[in-house]
């Protein structure tokens, strides 16, 4: 497994350890595991990368897989929303520190937006 589907794991992990004990963290944590091979084919064709919000933006017409990009962000909208709780901040800035940690760990060739806005291949 590359870096990136290791890194959709590890935010798994942190959104049931942070949602343990709610019923639809274990939800999340299982769609987002089925969703995982889909993603991880997107983002190596080049039709989605890792926005600087801390969700997956489209690059090139997704076709049938736009329901999955939507479903995989909705997640990390939630997942987002429970940490800025437990946080007392954001979720808009938990998203973007996600998107730094993302950026941070991408392999080489993993389509990134900087702060700018720009979409750059790492």
């Amino acid at each position: 497994m590359n870096n990136q589907g290791k890194l959709v794991i590890t935010l798994l992990i942190a959104a049931f350890i942070l949602l343990t004990g709610a019923a639809w963290g274990q939800d999340i944590k299982t769609r987002m595991h089925e969703r995982l091979p889909a993603i991880v084919a997107l983002k190596a064709a080049g039709v989605v990368g890792e926005n600087n919000q801390g969700y997956l933006g489209v690059l090139k017409p997704p076709g049938d897989k736009k329901d999955l990009i939507e479903a995989e962000n909705q997640d990390r909208r939630t997942i987002y929303a429970a940490i800025a709780k437990k946080e007392n901040t954001t979720p808009e800035l938990v998203g973007r520190r996600r998107a730094m940690q993302i950026a941070e760990k991408a392999d080489a060739g993993a389509w990134i937006q900087d702060a700018q806005g720009r979409w750059i291949q790492k």
